[in-house]
C-alpha cells in the first residue's frame, strides 16, 4: 500500500474507533438517563449508510468521517409531544445533562487506558537510548558522547528512546536546564545538565530538539555483509566493529556510511580497520558504484549495519494496567502542558497538528506493528478528550460550562447568549482547524 493510500486508510480507521467510542458515550449515558436518541451518527453529511432500529433510533455512517454525533430528543429544536416529553433532553435535571454531555470524553478516556493496557501486555517494539551527539551542538557541549546509554532524565528512568524522546519533548517546550543520568561506554556514570536555555527555535521542538544535536545511535558494527560485494570478497564479517576508514575514526554507523562516498571520490581503494575478537585488522577494501533499493547509483561496498538494541517492555496484566493509568497520566501533564505552554507564548503553535499529520502518523504507527498502533489511538484518544472538555462552545466543554453556569445562577443560560457563545466557538475551532492544517501543509513543503 502507498504512503498516500496508507495515511488515508489508517486515518480513517483511527476516526471511525475513536469517534465511535466517543459518540457511544454520549449514547449510553443518555438512554440510561431516560432521553430518547433520535439518531446515532458516525460522520457527517450525506448517510452512506442508515439503518432505522425497532425503537426508532437511527443509525447511521456519513461522508464526512471528521466527527459525529448523537441527535437526542430536544425541545430547542421542535414541538415535543406531549407523550414524549419525559424522555426529552433539557427536561431532565442539570446533573443528568452533565454526564451525559461529560460521557463522551469520558469513554475516550476509558478508551486510552484500555489501550495502553492492551499495548503493554502485547509490547511496542522500542530501542536502547544509546545516544551520540553531533560534535560542536548543545549536547556535545554539555558533555553527551557517543555511546552513552541514558539511565533517566529530569529524575524519571527512563527504559527506552520513546522514553527519552517524551521527557525530552516536555523539556523543550521550556527553556530550563534538564539534568540526564548518563552510562558511558566504559561503564562508569554521571550526570550531565542539558542547558535547554541555549536553544533557540521560538518554542518549535523540532527545531531546538535539531539544534540540541543528540540523537540515537547506531554503533559501528557490521550486522550483514552481502555475498560478492567489496566487503566480503575484502574479508569482513558480520560481528566487526569498524575502527575508521582510511585513518578517519567512525564513532557510528553514520560516520561510516558517510566516510564511504567521501574517501571513494577521492579514491575507490579503502583501508577500512575494524576490531575482532579483541583484535585490530585492516582490509583493503575497493567501493563500487552501486544503486541500492532504488536509490540514487553511489560508492558502496556491501555491509548493513547491526540491529539497534531492543528495549520493549512488555508486562502482566496486573503490571500492565497500572503502567496504562502512569501513562495516561502523563499524557495527561504533558497535553496540558503544551496547552498552557501555548497560551502563554513559549511554546510555538507550529507544534500542532491537523488531520494531514495525524493521517501520516497513524500510517508509521500501523506499519511499525500493532503495540505501536495501540500507542497512538491511546495518545489521540487522550487528546480528543482532553479537546472536547475545554470550555469552547460547541465543544463538549462549552455545554458543561454553560450546566455550571446554571447550577451557580439557577436558571438556564440565555438562548441569546448559547447562540453568540456558538458562533465565537464556531470561529475558535476553525481558526485552530485551519492553523494545524497550515502547519501540516508547511511541513510537507519542507520535507
Amino acid at each position: 500500500m502507498s504512503p498516500v493510500l496508507g495515511s488515508v486508510f489508517w486515518l480513517l480507521v483511527t476516526l471511525g474507533v475513536l469517534v465511535t467510542f466517543h459518540e457511544f458515550g454520549h449514547y449510553w449515558v443518555a438512554r440510561r438517563c431516560g432521553v430518547r436518541v433520535l439518531r446515532f451518527s458516525v460522520g457527517f453529511g450525506r448517510p452512506l449508510w442508515r439503518r432505522v432500529a425497532k425503537d426508532g433510533t437511527e443509525y447511521q455512517i456519513a461522508a464526512i468521517p471528521l466527527g459525529g454525533y448523537v441527535k437526542m430528543l430536544d425541545a430547542r429544536e421542535g414541538d415535543v409531544p406531549a407523550a414524549e416529553r419525559g424522555q426529552e433532553f433539557t427536561g431532565k435535571s442539570v446533573w443528568k445533562r452533565i454526564a451525559i454531555v461529560a460521557a463522551g470524553p469520558a469513554f475516550n478516556l476509558i478508551f486510552t487506558i484500555a489501550a495502553f493496557w492492551a499495548m503493554y501486555m502485547i509490547g511496542k517494539p522500542d530501542v536502547a537510548p544509546i545516544v551520540t551527539a553531533d560534535p560542536g551542538t548543545v549536547a556535545a557541549v554539555a558533555g553527551i558522547r557517543p555511546g552513552d546509554r541514558l539511565l533517566a532524565m529530569n529524575g524519571d528512568p527512563v527504559n527506552n528512546w520513546s522514553d527519552a524522546t517524551e521527557i525530552l519533548a516536555n523539556g523543550l517546550l521550556g527553556s530550563e536546564p534538564l539534568p540526564v543520568r548518563v552510562q558511558g561506554t566504559d561503564g562508569a556514570q554521571r550526570d550531565v545538565v542539558l542547558p535547554l536555555q541555549r536553544l533557540e527555535g521560538g518554542g518549535d521542538i523540532g527545531k531546538r530538539f535539531t539544534q540540541l544535536g543528540m540523537s540515537l545511535q547506531a554503533p559501528p558494527v557490521v550486522g550483514e555483509v552481502v555475498k560478492g560485494d567489496p566487503a566480503s570478497l575484502a574479508g569482513i564479517r558480520a560481528g566487526d566493529r569498524i575502527l575508521s576508514v582510511n585513518g578517519k575514526p567512525v564513532s557510528d554507523f553514520d560516520d561510516f556510511t558517510r566516510l564511504v562516498p567521501e574517501q571513494a571520490a577521492i579514491s575507490p581503494k579503502l583501508a577500512v580497520e575494524v576490531q575482532r575478537d579483541g583484535q585490530t585488522k585492516t582490509f583493503d577494501v575497493t567501493a563500487r558504484m552501486k544503486s541500492e533499493q532504488g536509490q540514487p547509483v553511489r560508492w558502496l561496498i556491501g555491509v548493513a549495519r547491526q540491529p539497534l538494541e531492543e528495549a520493549t517492555l512488555r508486562y502482566g496484566p496486573a503490571r500492565a494496567f497500572s503502567e496504562s493509568l502512569r501513562a495516561t497520566w502523563t499524557g495527561t501533564a504533558s497535553t496540558f502542558n503544551l496547552i498552557g505552554k501555548m497560551l502563554s507564548g513559549e511554546a510555538s503553535t507550529k507544534n500542532l497538528s491537523g488531520v494531514i499529520g495525524i493521517a501520516q502518523v497513524a500510517n508509521d504507527s500501523a506499519n511499525r506493528g500493532l503495540g505501536w498502533f495501540l500507542n497512538f489511538l491511546a495518545l489521540v484518544s487522550l487528546s480528543l478528550a482532553i479537546l472536547n472538555l475545554l470550555p469552547i462552545p460547541v465543544l463538549d466543554g462549552g455545554h458543561l460550562l454553560y450546566y455550571l453556569i446554571e447550577l451557580i445562577k439557577g436558571s438556564p443560560v440565555s438562548e441569546r447568549t448559547m447562540i453568540a457563545g456558538q458562533y465565537v466557538g464556531i470561529v475558535l475551532l476553525f481558526t485552530l482547524m485551519g492553523l494545524a492544517f497550515f502547519n501540516d501543509i508547511q511541513r510537507m513543503l519542507v520535507s
